[in-house]
């Protein structure tokens, strides 16, 4: 039944299991729950660095988990980030390899002959739902989430709808749930609804393990947030000067105004941080924690649209670059990875990618791990045992005329403009000594830039709907 006032139901849910525990089914698979969130920078949560936004919560958690210092997106935008997420592959193999807008909703989508992890799961005895932002495909296409794997989907399928937090409709599978109480008002906020829908899931019982993939919206552009407590806190911390309407945009989306841009944005990320504590609580509330791995992360980095200010919340610490970049600020983001009795706290070092959770999930539930992929499941890891390590990591973006970049070992390459030139010059840093890429030591290194410059072409295979390189 669809729920027109969620956190009325929600309460009756939480009063019901307060009162009439429900007998919990324990499995040898377990349970997985992926909080994906939207442009959050390295150093949005404290526990990464920032010094304006409290996220108490997530604080929390990576204390009590592993925390990844060098763990990267798919990709520096939100769509192949979440095809290399859900296909085990990096952007130089992954089906989707951009932003592209769809008619008459969405992105391109998934071909039929990609099998999510989701798909994986579900063949194999586990339950799933997807609460928040798709941008793989519309609901008539092949990318509709229903035929990738997921039994329950409930959100945005259009990431670029995903802009207005008080949209005219949402999706529940094939549903349209319209919302003309959100037409001239701000009447029904949809990471808070979207939210809702996902703790409903997560309070109900479950007779077999489940895969709760959680995308969530914040705390991406525009930036626009409920007038709460939270943010007159907020806008009295920075004592921000309140902004005055610019001209409309034209890009056909609608937006809304929001004279505190930096009030706003951290309170999105207070809600997301409010969300991380519920999910907790709820898991522990049902005695279900210790066989539920919980990871949070980001999908890319920080964005500088319609209210992001990296420059006001530093939110990408000591690294360069934002979203859509190739530096290390546009892709390298917070991983917590929480699993009470099962994971040892603490922190890791351990170069990772977001497509190496493909084959970390097969593991765990005791899958066979495709070998044609290119995740490395991180299980050993987050064991604190040996773990196997990547020839290189890559990824490219087709938009700012096309760049390639590749880590191996502590080295990093980065290629500008490689869709006008196919022998762009590449750029050399080393991590190690040089975390912040402002010393490109390409010259220094003839050897290693020769290197990672094959690795790079070796990467890159080409796709006539992604053309990268001239000629393709």
């Amino acid at each position: 039944m669809f729920l027109r006032y969620p956190f009325i139901f929600l309460f009756l849910i939480v009063s019901y299991s307060t009162v009439y525990p429900q007998k919990q089914v324990h499995q040898q698979q377990p349970n997985i729950i992926l909080i994906i969130a939207d442009d959050l920078g390295y150093a949005d949560p404290g526990c990464y660095g920032q010094q304006k936004t409290e996220t108490p919560n997530i604080d929390k958690l990576a204390k009590a988990g592993l925390q990844f210092t060098q763990f990267y997106a798919g990709s520096t935008v939100c769509a192949p980030s979440r095809s290399s997420l859900l296909t085990g592959l990096h952007t130089g193999h992954t089906a989707v390899r951009g932003n592209e807008g769809y008619q008459p909703e969405g992105q391109t989508p998934l071909p039929d002959s990609v099998i999510t992890i989701a798909s994986i799961l579900k063949e194999n005895g586990y339950e799933t739902a997807a609460f928040g932002k798709w941008g793989l495909g519309y609901i008539t296409t092949s990318g509709d989430p229903n035929k990738k794997g997921f039994d329950n989907f409930f959100g945005y399928n259009c990431q670029s709808l995903a802009h207005n937090y008080y949209p005219d409709h949402l999706w529940n599978n094939h549903e349209r749930i319209d919302f003309p109480e959100n037409a001239g008002s701000n009447a029904v906020y949809s990471a808070d609804y979207i939210h809702a829908h996902a703790m409903q899931f997560l309070k109900q019982p479950h007779d077999k393990p489940f895969f709760l993939f959680l995308p969530y919206t914040l705390p991406h552009g525009d930036v626009i947030s409920p007038h709460d407590s939270t943010y007159q806190y907020y806008v009295n911390k920075f004592n921000e000067a309140p902004r005055q309407p610019g001209p409309p945009k034209s890009d056909g989306e609608q937006h809304r105004f929001e004279p505190y841009p930096h009030a706003a944005f951290a309170t999105m990320v207070a809600r997301l941080d409010r969300y991380t504590a519920e999910i907790i609580q709820s898991i522990q509330d049902k005695g279900i924690a210790e066989n539920t791995l919980v990871i949070f992360t980001s999908d890319n980095g920080p964005h500088r649209e319609n209210g992001g200010d990296p420059e006001f919340f530093n939110n990408h610490g000591k690294l360069r670059g934002i979203k859509r970049d190739l530096y290390e600020g546009g892709i390298r983001v917070p991983f917590i990875a929480y699993w009470k009795g099962t994971i040892t706290p603490g922190v890791t070092s351990q170069p990772a990618a977001l497509y190496d959770l493909y084959p970390l999930f097969q593991q765990l539930a005791g899958i066979p791990v495709n070998k044609k992929i290119d995740g490395i499941s991180i299980l050993p890891a987050l064991l604190h045992k040996k773990q196997p390590q990547h020839d290189y990591l890559y990824w490219e973006f087709h938009e700012n005329n096309g760049r390639q970049a590749v880590r191996w070992k502590d080295w990093k390459a980065v290629k500008l403009d490689v869709s006008k030139d196919a022998h762009a010059p590449l750029e050399l840093y080393n991590l190690a000594n040089d975390p912040s890429e402002k010393n490109n030591v390409a010259e220094k290194f003839p050897a290693i830039t020769r290197k990672l410059d094959a690795m790079i072409q070796q990467a890159h295979t080409p796709n006539k709907k992604w053309p990268l390189l001239p000629g393709e």
